[in-house]
């Protein structure tokens, strides 16, 4: 990936894209793809990939093991395609969902694979230990704009946590605030509204005992120049300096992901192309909605591969 397009972007996907299977058919088809698995499970003691293989569906899906499980399979799947579709161009930006910004700075150098992956399975214990502390979950609105759901959260006490894309943003806030806030968001006409399957109130105040944790995670890390300029979720605005992306990861985990204003301005800065790379396609759907014009491929699967190389 020496070629720098200016018209690309290589997005990660977050929590919520795993599923039992995911990585097995790239481990069966890619020396590039096993290697990575075996770097995970050789790194966390245990074997991570027969949980992606194999499952069982509710423990891959515990917060602790989906987080370094999608981000494994997702530099699985970018080592694979970057061996074979050899013409997968460097992109302008990198940029991940939540979770997907640790896989932006593997792939985009400022972290090694194996301090990354401990790191996503630290986030994700000390994600999961906040939610404990303050029992709490998010919920995805559908259909009310930006003022409407703040009206929302300030009556609820709940808080805006994704800004997904046009007419859909997700809330966070312990069970009584969020309980409060689906009833007060019907009532004021949302169209849809779907409580999210996770562990705690991420993307919210009640994951400062996390950020505190990861500080002392990251503070011996590491951290790199990135190779390419990764957008992030707290500002919409590319970081690039190994200061400013540990600074990153520490706040994204207790305010809002700014997901659609990330796209809009990779969009603006002249990206016509996203490669959405791990499993799911999760963020397409969004991207779509962002940018109706916007040419979106997929990188999930052996197939998927083969198709770019095609």
């Amino acid at each position: 990936m020496a070629e720098r397009a200016g018209g690309s972007a290589f997005v990660f996907p977050g929590q919520g894209s795993q599923k039992v299977g995911m990585g097995r058919d790239l481990c069966d088809n890619f020396a590039s793809a096993r290697e990575v698995f075996e770097e995970a499970d050789e790194s966390l003691g245990f074997p991570l990939s027969r949980l992606c293989f194999e499952g069982p569906e509710d423990e891959l899906a515990q917060t602790v093991n989906a987080q370094p499980a999608i981000m494994t399979v997702s530099i699985a799947c970018l080592k694979a395609a970057a061996g074979v579709a050899g013409k997968l161009i460097c992109p302008a930006f990198m940029a991940g969902h939540s979770l997907g910004e640790y896989t932006a700075l593997v792939a985009a150098e400022v972290l090694d694979f194996a301090d990354a992956v401990r790191l996503t399975r630290r986030r994700g214990e000390l994600m999961q230990e906040a939610g404990e502390q303050v029992p709490g979950g998010m919920a995805a609105v559908i259909g009310l704009d930006m003022v409407s759901v703040e009206e929302v959260c300030q009556e609820s006490g709940a808080q805006i946590s994704n800004l997904n894309s046009p007419g859909q943003i997700v809330i966070s806030g312990s069970r009584e605030s969020l309980v409060r806030a689906m009833d007060l968001a019907r009532a004021m006409g949302a169209r849809y509204i779907m409580p999210l399957k996770v562990s705690g109130a991420f993307h919210s105040h009640l994951m400062q005992p996390a950020a505190e944790g990861m500080a002392e995670a990251i503070s011996n890390l590491e951290f790199r120049t990135p190779s390419v300029p990764i957008v992030v979720n707290s500002t919409a605005q590319p970081a690039s300096t190994p200061a400013e992306l540990k600074d990153e990861l520490l706040k994204q985990l207790s305010t809002c992901v700014h997901w659609q204003e990330s796209v809009e301005y990779m969009v603006d800065a002249g990206v016509d192309t996203f490669v959405e790379i791990g499993p799911g396609q999760v963020l397409n759907g969004l991207i779509k909605r962002i940018n109706q014009g916007a040419r979106i491929l997929n990188v999930e699967d052996s197939n998927s591969i083969t198709s770019m190389s095609a």
